[in-house]
């Protein structure tokens, strides 16, 4: 298994102007499958200043998001954790990140309902958070799909409706996805 993944991205879309090439590096306790659920996030959630795995240097939140958009005060506008995420963080992240746009990306419906009935059971704070939930059979294949070198074509996508079109490795993807709110 590679510790990094390049991603040579191109885009159809003018209002998803993609960065040439997108390295990402696989952490200690990551599989192939969150580097899949980080770039389909990175995508989705594509904007100015958006990156991955930011190191925020900021000792108030001791925590490195999956995908981030910081304003220009350095503060996260956007906070995407992607895969598995403890009840116990996401509370945190409620009142450490007052003014971020909250998302939490799973592979699955089946894993987003588990996460919402945890976090109803722990009382989280309603209407913070939003969560997606893919499809968890174009999940496998893009997982299977991933090697050291990648290649992406952004056609369309976006959240209204939920779909997304793309090319990955010379793939044709094309799926909805279903967006819950908590």
């Amino acid at each position: 298994m590679s510790a990094r993944y390049t991603f040579q991205c191109t885009s159809d879309d003018h209002r998803r102007p993609l960065p040439q090439r997108l390295t990402f590096g696989l952490g200690a306790h990551e599989s192939q499958t969150h580097v899949v659920l980080k770039l389909i996030a990175w995508l989705l959630f594509y904007r100015e200043r958006i990156s991955v795995n930011t190191d925020l240097q900021n000792d108030s939140i001791p925590f490195v998001p999956d995908v981030c958009q910081l304003g220009y005060d350095l503060r996260p506008l956007l906070w995407v954790e992607c895969g598995d995420c403890s009840v116990a963080k996401l509370h945190k992240l409620a009142s450490k990140c007052a003014d971020a746009e909250l998302w939490i990306v799973k592979s699955s419906r089946a894993e987003a309902d588990q996460l919402l009935r945890l976090m109803a059971r722990e009382k989280l704070r309603r209407d913070r958070y939003h969560l997606l939930a893919l499809d968890p059979d174009m999940v496998s294949e893009l997982t299977g799909l991933l090697r050291e070198r990648n290649t992406v074509h952004w056609h369309s996508g976006g959240f209204e409706p939920p779909q997304l079109q793309w090319v990955f490795n010379d793939v044709w993807v094309e799926a909805t996805f279903e967006l819950l709110q908590f």
